[in-house]
């Protein structure tokens, strides 16, 4: 079989997806070490001339923090109000990460109809096209403050998927608080081992998934499944692993067997080359 990691040393267009667990601590506090060593991961590869878009978490446990909640709410406005506060908080202190390296930012909000309006679809894949040509990383968020049901993409796991098939990404990384997909809950099961290829999803697989890890993160391995499955079909490589060292990144881009590989579907699996 073809060494499928070998291959991710060739990936030049790359989306980081990062979720609010692996920006913060567990009680919702921003991990600031953590975030500016994702600034200096993604600045460091973007100097070596990939292009890369980040999909980042985070806004609404920002403005939990400002505002010192512990946990977060449920009602649907006070949610949006905590994205606004947490948003502009959020991008200022990546700014603030990205300029120690000499690295411009931009911010790009999005909701779901970006993917069902064509006019929107063409519009925002030309401004993130255009700010890769400009050798600037966009930060990618879902705009929480003004999202409803029709337009909410619910997650960002699915929401980074859909902007790797806008942008037709080589691979998306997701960084999580988890290694990859393992075996069994390895919570619960002292014996779980991580798979670290996937050549397909079956229902067996999706029986591993579980749900959202802390109080402010959403989603879980059910949310990267389905990412998962919009990446097979638009072959674009997915990883899952770890976002607790952010250099993870290097290791996965030198093609070290790190985190969960789930293949495209034009992966040739009988090439013995």
């Amino acid at each position: 079989m073809t060494n499928y990691r070998e291959k991710l040393k060739e990936k030049k267009r790359i989306v980081i997806k990062v979720g609010t667990s692996s920006l913060s601590y567990p009680n919702g506090r921003l991990n600031f070490q953590r975030i500016e060593k994702l600034a200096y991961v993604l600045s460091a590869i973007r100097r070596r001339g990939l292009q890369v878009t980040l999909v980042s978490s985070g806004a609404i446990a920002v403005g939990a923090g400002r505002l010192g909640l512990s946990e977060k709410p449920s009602e649907l406005a006070k949610k949006q109000a905590l994205a606004a506060i947490g948003q502009a908080e959020l991008i200022k202190i990546y700014q603030k990460f990205f300029n120690d390296y000499n690295q411009t930012v931009a911010q790009v909000l999005l909701t779901k109809d970006v993917v069902t309006l064509p006019m929107r679809q063409h519009n925002a894949r030309g401004t993130l096209e255009k700010l890769l040509e400009m050798e600037i990383i966009p930060i990618i968020n879902e705009n929480d403050t003004i999202s409803t049901y029709e337009i909410e993409f619910g997650d960002n796991d699915t929401l980074s998927a859909i902007v790797a098939e806008l942008i037709e990404a080589d691979m998306l990384i997701m960084l999580s608080d988890i290694d990859g997909l393992y075996s069994a809950d390895p919570r619960v099961e002292k014996n779980a081992e991580i798979i670290h290829t996937v050549t397909r999803i079956t229902p067996e697989l999706e029986k591993l998934a579980n749900g959202a890890g802390t109080s402010f993160s959403t989603g879980g391995m059910i949310t990267k499944f389905t990412a998962a499955k919009i990446c097979y079909e638009k072959n674009i490589d997915l990883i899952i692993t770890n976002g607790s060292t952010p250099e993870i990144i290097f290791d996965i881009l030198n093609g070290k067997e790190v985190g969960t590989h789930f293949l495209p579907k034009n992966a040739n699996l009988f090439n013995t080359n």
